[in-house]
Formats: structure tokens, sequence, C-alpha cells
């Protein structure tokens, strides 16, 4: 275990600093944009030449986004949305067409993690909450954002885990919402890609988050998920921006379905102790 007390700046990769302008006249709903992944996602795309929507529940952290965005000259607006309410859905994404008359592309990132313990120690309340933001969350946003995408085209970024591509002994409740996304994803894309609408997934393994800063538990336990990868680092919410970047981009015009692990190769090892 001496290797696992590794200083966490060992974790972490080189940031990278190119642009291309690849969403350039685009414009790109984010749900999940208050915090995490989305709000690096949201600047990312951004950055890349997007006219951004950021979506979430908490209205103070889509303003600070907005803000912080026009700022530095990159043009964002904002929309709230509950993802388990299917009017609010419904609203959000009629919102974005009025303003913007069209949706280009869209990232579903907003998740909640569940608990941690196995099968017959989790309260069945917290599971069907779980199930209801990330499976029921994610389905009622395909459902609209396909609607409003059947007219142009467009293309679909959800996001799962590298946790729902193999067994896993505990959290259920979360590792099973997330093969649930994977398989609505497959599904979308046979669905829809005749209307050329293009529908993958990205499913990040463990990554430095928000809840890392202060947490030296999780600092620990990533630690000893770096030890179990085979690119033994943490990765960043901006690796996974940019994976979700370029399956949003027309340089993957040709690519519907996929399942993309972001995770140094942890899902392909399948370590024993998961």
């Amino acid at each position: 275990m001496a290797d696992t007390a590794r200083a966490s700046d060992d974790l972490v990769p080189p940031p990278l600093t190119s642009r291309y302008d690849r969403l350039a006249g685009k414009v790109v709903l984010v749900v999940g944009a208050s915090s995490g992944l989305g709000a690096i996602a949201a600047r990312r795309f951004a950055e890349e030449g997007a006219t951004v929507v950021g979506a979430a529940r908490r209205a103070e952290r889509l303003e600070a986004l907005v803000a912080g965005l026009a700022a530095d000259g990159l043009p964002a607006s904002y929309v709230t949305v509950d993802v388990t309410d299917e009017a609010s859905v419904e609203q959000a994404l009629a919102a974005v067409l009025a303003r913007h008359g069209r949706v280009d592309a869209a990232l579903n990132s907003a998740g909640i993690l569940g608990q941690s313990g196995r099968l017959d120690e989790m309260d069945a309340d917290i599971f069907e909450q779980v199930h209801r933001v990330n499976v029921k969350g994610t389905f009622l946003l395909l459902k609209h954002e396909v609607r409003a995408m059947s007219a142009t085209g467009g293309a679909i970024v959800n996001v799962t885990s590298s946790l729902g591509l193999m067994p896993y002994a505990k959290m259920t409740d979360y590792t099973s919402s997330k093969a649930a996304i994977q398989h609505m994803t497959q599904s979308a894309a046979l669905a829809y890609g005749r209307r050329n609408i293009r529908v993958n997934a990205i499913a990040p393994g463990g990554f430095f988050s928000e809840m890392l800063v202060d947490d030296a538990e999780e600092r620990e336990r990533m630690a000893v998920i770096a030890q179990a990868t085979p690119i033994p680092l943490i990765g960043q919410p901006d690796d996974m921006a940019r994976a979700a970047l370029f399956l949003l981009s027309d340089e993957a015009r040709w690519i519907t379905g996929a399942l993309l692990p972001i995770d140094g190769g942890f899902s392909a090892g399948r370590p024993r102790w998961v």
C-alpha cells in the first residue's frame, strides 16, 4: 500500500492547451453545467467556438458560469431544468429553440452517485432516486433533444461510467444506472441515425472532482484506483470534456452508438479488487 500514498500532483497528467474552433457556429446544450464535468465542458465548448447554453437546477451556479464566460468574451446563456420532470425538460428545450432557433449538440452530464455498499445493504429509496436522476433523466433529455434536432440533425453525448462497463461488487444503484445509459445510447443511435442525429457516450473512470479537493479519504481512494490503472494517473475533467468535444464535432461525423472509456485502461484491465 505504500505506493498508494503518492502525492496527488503525481497523479495529474499535464494540461492540454490546443484550440481548433471545432464547434464554431454550433448551439450546444450542456446539461449539468452548474459544476464538475459539465462546467468544465461548457467552457471548453465555448472556447471551441460554440454558443453554449448551460442547464441545471441551480440558477446561481449557472449565472456564475455565464458571467465567467462572458468576462472572457465567450457567448453563453442558461436555462434551469429538473431532469426528472418531463415538463421542465420540455420547457428547457423549447426555451433554447426560441432563443437560438436550433439545438446542434448536447452533452448530458447530470447525474448522482448513490451509495457505496453491497446490494443487500442498499436503501431502496436511494436506489430509486439514483435511477430517477441518472436513467429517467437521461431518457427525458434524449426524448426531447432528438425532437429538437429532428429537422436539422445533431449530435448527443451521454455520460456513463467505466463502472457501468464491468461487474462491480458495490454501488449497484450507480453502476446499473450507468449500464442503462449505455443501452439507451446505442438504442437511440440505431433509431435516429437516418435523421442525421448521432448519439454516443463517454465512460469516465476516476477523475479529480470538486469533492477531491478537501476530502482526504477520497484522495486516498483515487490513489488506489491509479495504482490499478494501466496508465497510473487520475484524469482531469478536461480530459472528459475533450472526448465529448470530439464526439460532438464534425470530426466524428461517422461515429454513432460508440461507448468511449476515458479511464486510462481501468475498464480494460478489470482490476480484481472491484
